[in-house]
């Protein structure tokens, strides 16, 4: 009996486990993955978005509440409004190698930070994965896609490499200076050149 009682807890237990698991994948770029072995121009693209993710993953984790709401000024975006922000950007940047639109107006404000941290790394992750390996004319084939009711309009992919990845990126660094000015600063041994974490 003793036997079946101890079982059974700790059969419970590992189910526990394993559902949290499942639950809570651990998320990309906690450090930038190896870089590939040419540089070819998929490869280059890819790169710039791992750099973006790693970046992004360490500027926006243990984000406070009060991290969140802080406003440089009057007027001017919150820290949870430029998160969203680079949601939508996150999202431009994973449709153009699949040749899908970006819909708009979207709203995305009522999404939770854990949600909209969890989407704009996997979008990311997914981005540099289709670019990678990628030919010049292969990435020649990628469109920007906005559509809005029933017009659309399209742009080549350059428009990406100076837009929406340069926007992200841009974005990712006022998250820094944003937690710093609240009072919570990035971890200080993140290192941005190697993609790593000191311990």
């Amino acid at each position: 009996m003793r036997f079946l009682s101890l079982s059974l807890i700790l059969f419970f237990h590992g189910s526990i486990a394993f559902s949290q698991m499942v639950d809570t994948p651990e998320l990309p770029y906690r450090q930038i993955p190896e870089h590939p072995a040419e540089y070819s121009s998929g490869n280059i693209l890819s790169r710039m978005i791992d750099g973006l993710g790693f970046r992004y993953y360490w500027a926006t984790e243990g984000l406070s509440d009060e991290d969140l709401a802080f406003a440089p000024s009057e007027g001017s975006r919150s820290t949870q409004e430029t998160l969203v922000h680079i949601y939508g950007l996150s999202e431009t940047i994973v449709k153009s190698p699949q040749n899908q639109p970006n819909i708009r107006p979207t709203d995305r404000s009522q999404l939770s930070f854990d949600t909209l941290r969890h989407r704009t790394l996997t979008n990311l992750k997914i981005a540099s994965d289709l670019c990678r390996g990628k030919s010049a004319d292969e990435i020649a084939e990628f469109t920007i896609v906005f559509q809005s009711g029933e017009q659309s309009s399209q742009f080549p992919y350059w428009n990406m490499i100076n837009g929406p990845i340069a926007d992200a990126i841009y974005h990712t660094g006022q998250i820094v200076v944003f937690r710093r000015t609240s009072g919570n600063p990035i971890n200080p041994k993140v290192n941005v050149f190697l993609g790593r974490t000191g311990s």
